[in-house]
């Protein structure tokens, strides 16, 4: 599937179905789904719907698996390890920003094969940029369909200078209490409710260090190959590599296979009583 083709198709989309109802929808137009963070609203179904349609007319043997569509029917995940070509798809991530009017929300997109990860998209719509990976060829910033620069992760540091994002919403005790308690070890933390430009700001270099809990292959699945080729290191919080199919087990990505496991053992230990 050609990268610049979807990457193209998730820019015009988000200017055709975003943007003109960003800070414009009415409270009849939004939907809760598992709790009043997760929610819906008409763009993200008519992004996905049209991102869909586009995909299906020019690759018809592949399977679109977006997030709205799995909602309605789970069983669709079920093809994320086993479909010869398909594009998983957010629609519009970072809804409950989107939403409330703040301009912090993504497209995102990744191609997969049998499985595997061969490229992503990660679109911002206010800037009119894309960070963009094929696997082996790097990660690199697009605008206009023209790419601008090659994207790096930032350079190693010790856990204590550790810029994070890193929360903690989705985490069930008793490890929540353990990473909330451990977080002061970094330099600092927060959280912008948008994995996409939390990716971005990673692949970037303008933060070290990312985790999560909860895995659904759209809100990760970019990202993580953009930040693996922007020259980062990744594993689930039991140190084995990410699989795409896997939506429990944490995540968390690091600079370097040595940031990597600073982080974790600074994270994961046990708080010495009182």
């Amino acid at each position: 599937m050609d990268i610049e083709f979807v990457d193209d198709l998730l820019a015009e989309v988000a200017k055709a179905e975003l943007m003109p109802r960003f800070g414009r929808l009415a409270a009849t137009e939004v939907f809760t789904k598992s709790s009043a963070f997760d929610v819906v609203s008409v763009a993200d179904r008519a992004a996905e719907e049209a991102i869909t349609r586009a995909v299906l007319d020019r690759y018809p043997e592949a399977v679109v698996i977006g997030e709205e569509a799995a909602d309605a029917d789970p069983a669709i995940l079920r093809q994320v390890d086993t479909a010869g070509l398909a594009l998983v798809v957010d629609p519009l991530d970072g809804t409950k920003n989107f939403v409330s009017g703040l301009p912090l929300f993504a497209v995102m997109a990744a191609v997969l094969r049998a499985g595997r990860i061969v490229a992503g998209v990660i679109h911002d719509p206010l800037t009119g940029t894309s960070a963009v990976a094929v696997e082996g060829g790097g990660a690199w910033l697009r605008r206009g369909g023209v790419t601008e620069r090659r994207l790096r992760v930032a350079a190693p540091v010790p856990v204590g200078e550790m810029e994070a994002v890193a929360g903690t919403q989705f985490v069930a005790e008793p490890l929540r209490g353990v990473l909330a308690a451990n977080l002061d070890r970094l330099g600092s933390h927060t959280w912008l409710r948008c994995a996409g430009h939390e990716y971005r700001m990673a692949a970037a270099g303008h933060c070290h260090l990312l985790t999560y809990h909860k895995l659904m292959p759209w809100d990760h699945a970019p990202g993580w190959l953009i930040h693996r080729e922007a020259g980062g290191y990744s594993a689930h919080f039991d140190g084995t590599p990410y699989q795409v199919g896997r939506m429990s087990g944490g995540l968390m990505c690091a600079p370097d296979e040595d940031s990597w496991h600073a982080a974790h053992d600074a994270l994961f230990a046990p708080r010495p009583a009182g």
